[in-house]
């Protein structure tokens, strides 16, 4: 098994090379069903520098609140929208936005809140691509009344 500072040491030799060039960032979204186009991409590729950006599962923890409060309790899309408005601005604070994201994983509790999660990412992504995406079922998030949590990848160009 490697180590972590293993793996961590052979992605930076594999990216100083990268940084080291003048070529740009290019991000290319593919979708190869027909029944994914509008829905997520089933593939993104990035080439070139860059700055990858992860969020841990970001839910409807209130950022003021003490650890376990939740706001909208009960309510799916007012936590998803709150989740997307917190990632937003971290994505914010690391020079990114929606757009820059490449890939998602969100885990809900209740799948039959599938239907609505797809509206919240549509709304809240606009015309931004929708990035590569996977949608998980669990039995329990982080704290009770959690209804939703997601990962965010994105990438921006080196400046």
């Amino acid at each position: 098994m490697l180590k972590a500072s293993t793996i961590a040491a052979a992605i930076t030799l594999a990216v100083l090379p990268l940084a080291a060039s003048a070529q740009g960032l290019d991000v290319k979204h593919y979708n190869y069903s027909e029944w994914t186009k509008g829905r997520f991409s089933e593939a993104v590729t990035v080439t070139g520098p860059g700055k990858m950006i992860f969020l841990a599962g970001v839910g409807a923890e209130d950022e003021n609140g003490k650890g376990g409060d939740i706001l909208h309790k009960g309510d799916f899309m007012g936590q998803c929208r709150y989740s997307f408005d917190k990632i937003k601005r971290a994505l914010a604070k690391n020079g990114a936005t929606l757009g820059d994201v490449v890939k998602m994983v969100t885990y809900v509790t209740d799948m039959r809140n599938s239907p609505d999660f797809g509206k919240c990412r549509v709304e809240q992504f606009g015309s931004n691509p929708l990035p590569a995406h996977t949608l998980l079922n669990i039995s329990q998030l982080a704290w009770p009344g959690m209804m939703i949590e997601i990962d965010v990848t994105a990438i921006v160009p080196l400046k």
